[in-house]
């Protein structure tokens, strides 16, 4: 049970002043739903002002507190226009005050004439008058503005503003409980860390880079010691040893030798599963290196010591996929696979539950509805986990809880991760790589070109679908957007259609599932040639007959996924070409990314290439957040802190008596913190 000193954290939004459901919904979209989640709502960046006694003490651009006086207001001739609000200093100069929409009703009751005002915003100008376009504060009393020097800036959603987000902040804030200290005292010390009370205050008043320092390395230390509660608690585990004869593997018929790499990794895995301790290991693959070759020969050493195995997939097409194949390359060996997803009902589906009961099924491949409670097996021995990024470690071990004992488990990445993430999110498992290309795979030809050049690609395009090969045409996002002016899939499917009819597809992540998944199977099935996609794409489509990838506005992304949507082609016998469409102006950063690609296709150098390149500020691309388990640790200080941090979990666990000393005691409050409490539960009485 999480510790009582932390309710008032765990306390829904909605107990703070203010806060109805009107409030709620923006709110709920920044995924701030508890007092906790408000309070670690830090701020993106601080505005500095400076406080002047007249107009002509500044400057154009400048944040600025000053006195103004309102002398007259403008309203616009038509609702779209700006109301204005002409004020003067104190030696005259004037300045005009501009409100657009609703916030001009705002100004008439805030700015009467004649009465001195303190206004806090950005001077700058318009034609010849100078301007303050919806000032950030105004007030009667100097006090409360010159208070607002220096200011927190909130990420927002609509329906929230600034004013509003900082007071639910100030009222979480004071809301705060004592923590016992989980950091050791020489730690705190040496770093000059302020108590974790303290630095979430200083980190909402300035740039308090200590008290930031602080506030990752606690979620990077919650993350860690998990890990390794989830990997003491493995090892401490009465498994069941699996050791295969080899009959079963014999009579596989691959259809190209096994690499050095899938060799070394077999061994591993193979000299895991003899153990008594439970096998919990990762497996990472470069794009086509030949995981599903490894996790079938680990299934089938299952098979031999007369147990079954499973297969998770994330989704529905992907399981499908992972049946076809796995089906048709063990049909030679005589052993039983199934599949089962959401989308199986009736007797079909019972059929499946009584064949996992009474064994006859020995290899069952689905989605998350393989770990529901009404799924039981006769003896699971081991769980394959596809794309294990795409679950939390809680669902794998619900999954392990399916067997009499706990089976063993072999997670599954196509996305290589750099060594320093790798620590983060896979921290609690042993790791195999598979860094050869399987023989006679083709490198993927990889060009870039300018977006100038559209006219030639879409006939380039033509070209390719006459052969009868396919092609997919990414694109960064689902609906135009002007401000960031990125190519939307939806115009450009749009377009493409005009050319080439009802032979193109469009998939993206806003559509339903089932209507997603209907477009991915037409083209799986060759029926249309051509698919315009978002990101949708990255992980889990194999078809060989694609041998042609357009990559729209490619600066946009991070380099791991260019690597994986390139990924997408290559899958067959045929030569495959990747294009990189960029846009005219390319930062420096841009253009190396763009270079790389064009020369290497080693995603493990690749991973480590993109992390060097996006440094402390852009994290993990357009979209790859998602890619790190922390919402306050930013990439630079994961790089910077992760290694002390998790010496510092180790150093708990084995120096310190774990959870049951003192700190261990703090730690678990920790833990219960930063919702890492699936490594308390595994602890008896946690």
């Amino acid at each position: 049970m999480r510790p009582d000193i932390l309710n008032p954290l765990f306390a829904e939004t909605d107990t703070l002043d203010g806060v109805g459901p009107k409030l709620r919904r923006p709110l709920e979209k920044l995924g701030l739903i508890r007092l906790r989640d408000i309070a670690y709502h830090l701020p993106d960046r601080f505005v500095t002002r400076r406080a002047v006694e007249s107009l002509d003490k500044t400057s154009e651009g400048e944040q600025i507190v000053l006195a103004l006086t309102p002398t007259e207001h403008r309203a616009p001739r038509n609702n779209r226009g700006p109301y204005r609000v002409l004020a003067q200093d104190s030696i005259g100069n004037i300045c005009a005050l501009t409100f657009f929409g609703r916030a001009s009703y705002t100004a008439k009751k805030q700015l009467p004439v004649g009465e001195k005002r303190w206004v806090a915003g950005k001077l700058d100008r318009f034609g010849d008058m100078l301007q303050i376009v919806h000032p950030d504060h105004i007030e009667k009393e100097s006090s409360a503005s010159l208070a607002q020097l220096t200011e927190p800036v909130y990420p927002l959603s609509e329906g929230l503003t600034q004013p509003r987000i900082s007071g639910l902040i100030e009222q979480a804030l004071a809301r705060l409980p004592e923590l016992p200290e989980w950091i050791e005292q020489s730690q705190l010390d040496k770093e000059e860390w302020p108590d974790w009370h303290d630095a979430l205050h200083l980190s909402h008043k300035s740039e308090h880079a200590r008290a930031r320092d602080r506030l990752a390395y606690d979620e990077l230390l919650a993350n860690s010691l998990a890990l390794m509660l989830v990997r003491a608690d493995n090892r401490s585990r009465r498994g069941q040893p699996l050791k295969g004869d080899g009959q079963i593997r014999a009579k596989l018929e691959l259809p190209f030798p096994l690499t050095g790499a899938q060799k070394r990794s077999i061994a591993e895995i193979e000299g895991d599963l003899v153990q008594e301790a439970p096998m919990l290991r990762l497996l990472q693959g470069d794009v086509g290196a030949g995981k599903t070759v490894v996790a079938l020969e680990a299934m089938l050493i299952a098979n031999e010591a007369g147990k079954q195995a499973a297969l998770l997939a994330p989704t529905e097409i992907l399981a499908r996929q992972h049946y076809e194949t796995i089906r048709s390359m063990a049909a030679p060996t005589g052993v039983e696979v199934a599949i089962l997803t959401g989308r199986d009902k009736g007797k079909a589906r019972e059929s499946i539950l009584m064949g996992l009961m009474d064994g006859s099924i020995d290899i069952l491949i689905g989605t998350h509805a393989i770990f529901q409670e009404s799924v039981n097996y006769r003896d699971l021995g081991l769980v394959v986990i596809d794309e294990q990024h795409r679950f939390g470690v809680e669902q794998r071990l619900r999954l392990a809880g399916k067997g009499r004992q706990t089976p063993h488990t072999l997670a599954m990445t196509a996305t290589p991760i750099p060594r320093t993430l790798s620590l983060a999110q896979y921290g609690e498992m042993d790791v195999s790589r598979l860094d050869e290309m399987p023989p006679g795979r083709k490198p993927i030809i990889t060009r870039v070109m300018s977006m100038e050049r559209m006219g030639e690609i879409v006939d380039g395009i033509s070209r390719h679908l006459e052969t009868g090969q396919q092609a997919f045409w990414v694109c960064p996002m689902v609906h135009e957007n002007e401000k960031l002016d990125l190519a939307a899939a939806e115009d450009r499917f749009a377009a493409l259609r005009e050319r080439f009819g009802d032979r193109v597809v469009l998939v993206h992540g806003q559509m339903k599932p089932e209507e997603k998944d209907a477009a991915m199977e037409r083209f799986v099935k060759g029926e249309v040639k051509l698919m315009v996609a978002t990101t949708v794409i990255e992980v889990g489509v194999d078809v060989p007959n694609a041998t042609l990838v357009v990559i729209e506005q490619a600066e946009h992304f991070g380099l791991a996924q260019l690597h994986q949507l390139r990924g997408r082609v290559g899958r067959g016998s045929e030569q495959a070409v990747c294009l990189l469409l960029r846009s005219e102006h390319l930062s420096e950063t841009a253009r190396r990314r763009l270079a790389l690609m064009r020369e290497t296709q080693d995603g493990f150098r690749i991973a480590e290439e993109d992390l060097e390149l996006r440094g402390g500020g852009e994290l993990l691309g357009t979209r790859q957040s998602g890619d790190t388990p922390f919402h306050i640790a930013s990439l630079e200080q994961i790089t910077r802190l992760l290694p002390a941090a998790h010496a510092d979990a180790r150093l708990l666990m084995e120096r310190d008596g774990g959870l049951a000393s003192e700190r261990g005691q703090a730690a678990r409050v920790l833990l219960y913190l930063f919702e890492r409490d699936w490594g308390v539960q595994l602890l008896r009485g946690g």
